[in-house]
């Protein structure tokens, strides 16, 4: 058993005797497939409506006439981060995201697919993609290396984006748990309605930072396209 919320943050910690905290990131899919139900139910309707609300935008970003499943794998990916981020939020519960080997192995391999993709198979639009319209001719070579350099290091803002909002918000809450403890009952209600604030706060911004990195994913891959 886990001695503190600390230990979250710790993959070499053990939970019933056994190393099952990166298998906390897939539990919650075992619950997910719907393909066995015949009528539709709630449970179906809860996920099929915002998949097609993020179909639909991510179809716009890429600019797709003739949608054939390609948005199907931001979506996926939305769906993944989101989740693991909201398992985060309960206490003993090992936060995958906020680790960077989890959301730079996200990140990374998509870069790199894209690069690869548009040197390979767009070099002249890649080429002009380095000098944005309207560059005089003196800063040319300076915004050459400014945008070599910003395409660099897209897959570690991505992952370094994600982790680090992860780990604040669960060290915040930590901090104000332990101060609670300690409080007079005069300031006791004050400290719990605070919590709970940042609970809800820490909830959406779960959300919003899988958003945030399935639209950023997409994004790359229109400039690609």
């Amino acid at each position: 058993m886990m001695t503190n919320l600390f230990s979250i943050f710790d993959p070499t910690t053990s939970m019933m005797n056994s190393s099952l905290n990166w298998m906390s990131s897939i539990m919650a899919l075992m619950i997910l497939p719907n393909t066995y139900w015949m009528l539709n139910n709630r449970y179906k309707m809860m996920w099929s409506m915002p998949m097609k609300m993020m179909n639909n935008e991510f179809k716009i970003l890429l600019s797709i006439k003739n949608n054939k499943g390609t948005t199907l794998m931001f979506i996926s990916l939305f769906m993944l981060i989101m989740i693991n981020n909201l398992m985060g939020l309960f206490p003993y519960v090992f936060t995958s995201t906020s680790h960077l080997i989890m959301t730079l192995s996200m990140a990374l391999p998509l870069w790199l697919a894209f690069m690869l993709f548009g040197w390979l198979k767009n070099s002249e639009k890649m080429f002009t993609h380095l000098v944005p319209m309207g560059t005089p001719n003196v800063l040319m070579p300076f915004m050459v290396c400014i945008e070599t350099i910003s395409n660099i290091i897209r897959p570690g803002t991505l992952s370094v984006r994600l982790a680090a909002n992860m780990i604040a918000g669960h060290l915040i809450l930590t901090l104000l748990g332990n101060t609670t403890m300690s409080v007079s009952m005069n300031i006791l209600p004050m400290m719990i309605t605070i919590q709970m604030l940042l609970l809800m706060l820490e909830t959406a911004v779960a959300i919003i930072q899988g958003y945030v990195f399935a639209v950023l994913s997409t994004l790359y891959a229109s400039e690609v396209n």
